[in-house]
């Protein structure tokens, strides 16, 4: 494991980057401007970014969202999403009633799909997005519905396997931890994104368009500050992860020069070593 100061030193080993994007990017309000400068100095140098995300929208709505936060279109060369994913099984459906558990601003991954919206009590599947209030929700709400949903044995399905992001300064919860407490109840959930690995074969069908032929494994590195979803998803997929300890687990580590134990420690409890460490990406 590798504690790196500047991606520069680093960059030149790969060819294609899976790059994380709330955490590493931006922070939900506004971009951070060195590790877009970071990206865009890395494809200058003929690399290529696809940024990879659990977001529960389509694509293009995040690459609007990312110009609304300041991020440089020269940052990246395509978007891969958890909510493209979610879209590609609820269509492999053929309609159906669905009960969706999530904000109203989610409600676009279902444009043009032959979905019905229901109430739990009649719907054939549920899709959870998100909670339907993050600013003052936790997934506790969610107990009695959830045993509902099982009492039905409905099957989940989770356009975002996060369980947590920081809004700001703030922490709030994500479609991840309630599809966790489903599935400890027994329920069938599917995970739409990282760390699974239809989100990543996605990315790199993209990152193979992008630059004309297919990158090898040993030329693909993942960034991204969240143990759980970013580096065990590198690890699965025999890719090299770059860890940024500044992010979500900040809290944890500390912003600035978390220390080898530390790092040892938060690796240990999730049983994955990624191959660098860097508490934000800097060029």
């Amino acid at each position: 494991m590798h504690l790196l100061d500047h991606f520069s030193t680093f960059a030149p080993r790969y060819d294609v980057v899976l790059c994380d994007i709330w955490g590493v990017v931006h922070n939900g309000i506004a971009a951070y401007a060195q590790a877009c400068d970071a990206l865009m100095r890395y494809r200058a140098g003929g690399g290529t970014v696809i940024l990879i995300t659990n977001a529960p929208r389509p694509s293009p709505w995040v690459v609007r969202q990312l110009d609304q936060l300041g991020v440089p279109a020269d940052a990246f060369d395509d978007v891969m999403t958890s909510g493209d994913l979610t879209r590609e099984v609820v269509a492999g459906r053929n309609g159906g009633a669905v009960f969706h558990i999530g904000p109203q601003r989610d409600i676009s991954i279902f444009d043009r799909l032959n979905v019905r919206f229901t109430p739990v009590e009649a719907a054939d599947y549920v899709v959870c997005t998100g909670l339907f209030d993050d600013t003052t929700e936790t997934p506790d709400h969610y107990r009695d519905l959830v045993a509902k949903i099982r009492g039905r044995n409905l099957f989940m399905l989770c356009a975002n396997p996060d369980l947590v992001v920081e809004r700001g300064d703030k922490r709030v919860y994500c479609a991840g931890a309630i599809a966790d407490l489903y599935n400890t109840m027994g329920g069938e959930v599917l995970y739409a994104g990282k760390p699974h690995r239809p989100i990543y074969d996605g990315a790199l069908l993209k990152a193979a368009a992008a630059r004309g032929v297919a990158a090898s494994p040993a030329r693909t590195l993942a960034i991204g500050d969240s143990v759980r979803t970013d580096m065990r998803g590198a690890r699965a997929l025999g890719i090299d992860g770059l860890f940024v300890s500044g992010g979500i687990h900040a809290a944890e580590l500390g912003r600035e020069s978390p220390s080898r134990d530390a790092l040892a420690a938060i690796f240990a409890a999730a049983d994955v070593t990624p191959q660098s460490v860097t508490p934000r990406l800097v060029w």
